[in-house]
């Protein structure tokens, strides 16, 4: 519990703090002489500067200085970190550095930056003044993480995955991962419409830098994967510092072109511009226009291996068709000489037999006549009327039958009996 203080505790107190530095001299700071004093004591042990690593990050822009702090990640899971200014005339010097290097300050990457410490005593803060940069040292780095994250890939078996990836023979439908402002959309764009292919283009809009071009392309590689209506991803960027391009070394990005079902096409940045998207992509060009370019050809090869095709199945069918007319005219010249033999055999035939039928017409004729009487002298003799003359009669009862039998007849019927030169009615007794 807090203690009571009257008067003489306090008295007390101050005698025997007094007697504890007595003979030492203390000296009182205002807040402005401390911070004088303390940037006289960096000054005399860092007279010529220093040089210090780290990973940048909350990266801001004012006018033409640039703030930002540079971040230590310690392996007991401590982060440190120091306030970096850099003025505008201090980055004008740099810039062309910068450039010749192909890097940019943005937040993620790690430097190695020369130059001078000062408290600032109306923030109360340590701050290093930016004068210098090793770009070897961030160009080395960015090498050493692309490396290390290949090398990953391949211990998990999934660098070559989007590789072995079945494509469309004529991929048209295509979704297309980049930003949609960007000249990277617009000159891929132009040159896919000017090959005047019937290509259908998803744009999935995403930032290509900044702190969410890493998850934004992630998820929309993610997405368009999913789809069944597309037969290709492609993932393009325009050209960009090699800080800037190196989002595209980002592991997620490489495992969501590894883990893709469909085939992915990269064309990002500059011609001298390589990527851990492009090493696991199934196909890496140097620019988006290049990428372009790569899938019209894959496409007109298609078309033009189909016309070929076409045009082969063309000339073999009219080459069986011209063989089979010239067997069929073969076989009908053989039918036509065969029939005009048989004809001709068959005239011949006929020729004999007229001949022969001329020679015995007479004989024949005279045959028949002979016939022909004797089958008149038969008919004369069955004629009922001769039959008759020669005493016959035909007896017919009532109901008009011939009578054949004495049963066929009964008492008191009457009769009709036919003779050769008329009738006679009887009744039966």
């Amino acid at each position: 519990m807090p203690r009571d203080f009257d008067d003489d505790d306090l008295e007390d107190d101050l005698d025997e703090f007094e007697d504890e530095f007595e003979g030492d001299v203390l000296l009182t700071y205002s807040i402005s002489e401390l911070a004088d004093a303390i940037n006289e004591v960096l000054n005399d042990n860092f007279d010529a500067g220093l040089w210090v690593w780290g990973e940048i990050s909350g990266l801001s822009k004012k006018g033409p200085h640039t703030y930002f702090t540079l971040v230590e990640q310690t392996p007991d899971g401590k982060r440190n970190q120091l306030n970096v200014n850099l003025w505008g005339g201090e980055m004008t010097k740099m810039r062309p550095i910068l450039m010749k290097s192909g890097l940019d300050l943005v937040n993620g990457v790690k430097v190695r930056i020369y130059g001078n410490l000062d408290f600032y005593a109306a923030f109360g803060k340590l701050s290093m003044i930016m004068r210098g940069i090793d770009p070897n040292y961030t160009l080395g780095e960015i090498a050493l993480q692309r490396e290390e994250l290949i090398r990953k890939l391949k211990e998990m078996g999934v660098f070559d995955l989007n590789r072995e990836v079945d494509i469309s023979p004529a991929p048209l439908r295509l979704g297309v991962v980049t930003s949609g402002s960007s000249a990277a959309w617009a000159d891929f764009k132009n040159q896919i419409e000017s090959s005047e292919i019937g290509f259908h283009l998803h744009l999935a809009n995403v930032s290509v830098q900044g702190d969410n071009a890493v998850r934004e392309i992630t998820q929309a590689i993610s997405r368009l994967s999913l789809r069944d209506d597309l037969d290709a991803i492609v993932v393009i960027r325009g050209g960009g510092s090699k800080a800037e391009l190196s989002t595209f070394d980002a592991e997620s990005i490489a495992l969501a072109i590894t883990e893709s079902s469909l085939p992915v096409f990269t064309g990002i940045g500059h011609e001298i511009d390589r990527h851990v998207a492009d090493d696991v992509a199934f196909e890496a060009h140097k620019t988006p226009t290049a990428c372009a370019v790569a899938l019209i050809e894959r496409v007109n090869d298609f078309i033009n291996e189909t016309e070929a095709n076409w045009d082969a199945i063309a000339r073999l069918a009219t080459q069986q068709l011209a063989d089979s007319t010239n067997r069929l005219n073969n076989v009908a010249r053989e039918i036509g000489i065969h029939t005009r033999t048989a004809v001709e055999r068959a005239d011949e035939r006929l020729g004999d037999r007229i001949a022969r039928l001329t020679r015995r017409g007479p004989q024949l004729i005279g045959d028949l006549n002979t016939r022909i009487d004797n089958f008149e002298s038969r008919v004369r003799l069955l004629d009922p009327k001769n039959v008759l003359a020669r005493g016959w009669s035909i007896t017919r009862g009532a109901d008009g039958k011939i009578v054949r039998n004495v049963g066929d007849v009964t008492t008191g019927e009457i009769l009709t009996t036919v003779l050769h030169d008329g009738n006679v009615t009887s009744t039966v007794n």
